[in-house]
């Protein structure tokens, strides 16, 4: 492998596998079907469902980052890796507001575990002598956890602007995982390269 070679990383938490099937069930009540769903099945229609093990809560987007960097990355995990309380799946949304471009419900963070937890990698990657990594855009963006259901075609714009509420989910995380993401026209697929179990401090 070249040492110019790079990946599209970013650090995430999964839901259980019992919110995430939930959240794809309501999601598919809500836009009806002939919506398109699944890996390659939406071609060509404006709104793409997402599979449920595709479900996640992303903490940091670090984007394409030099394959060396990998191993760097996963001990941060395990330096950060800090407890965070139960969480609770708020309303649905579309996201970014002005101009959607996906499906997405809002995560409650009652205790601000998850926001420190944020504030902690991007720190820490962010640090001199790191990473050199800086978050997307020019200022800081405020931390918002999501989950995102459903992803749009560039051209598309979202009909459904009233959505029925989301149905009553709590979880409490037990990881943080490094994912690696592989693009490809009938959308991304996810490969986990490191996990670390969040500890109480």
């Amino acid at each position: 492998m070249p040492r110019s070679a790079t990946a599209r990383l970013f650090l995430a938490i999964d839901p259980p596998a019992h919110v995430r099937e939930a959240l794809a069930a309501g999601v598919r009540g809500a836009v009806g079907p002939g919506r398109g769903q699944g890996r390659g099945s939406g071609a060509g229609r404006p709104l793409r469902l997402l599979e449920p093990d595709l479900l996640h809560l992303t903490l940091c987007f670090l984007g394409a980052r030099p394959v060396a960097e990998i191993e760097q990355i996963a001990a941060v995990l395990g330096d950060c890796a800090r407890a965070v309380g139960e969480l609770s799946i708020g309303a649905p949304l579309w996201l970014p507001p002005r101009r959607p471009r996906a499906l997405a419900v809002e995560v409650h963070d009652p205790e601000g575990d998850l926001a420190r937890l944020h504030g902690a990698l991007s720190e820490t990657l962010a640090g001199t002598g790191s990473f050199g990594w800086e978050p997307e855009g020019r200022r800081p963006r405020r931390f918002r956890p999501h989950i995102t259901l459903a992803r749009m075609r560039e051209d598309a714009a979202p009909r459904e602007r009233e959505l029925p509420p989301t149905p009553a989910l709590e979880f409490t995380p037990r990881e943080v995982v490094l994912y690696r993401s592989w693009l490809a026209p009938e959308g991304a697929s996810y490969e986990a390269l490191a996990r670390a179990t969040l500890v109480p401090l």
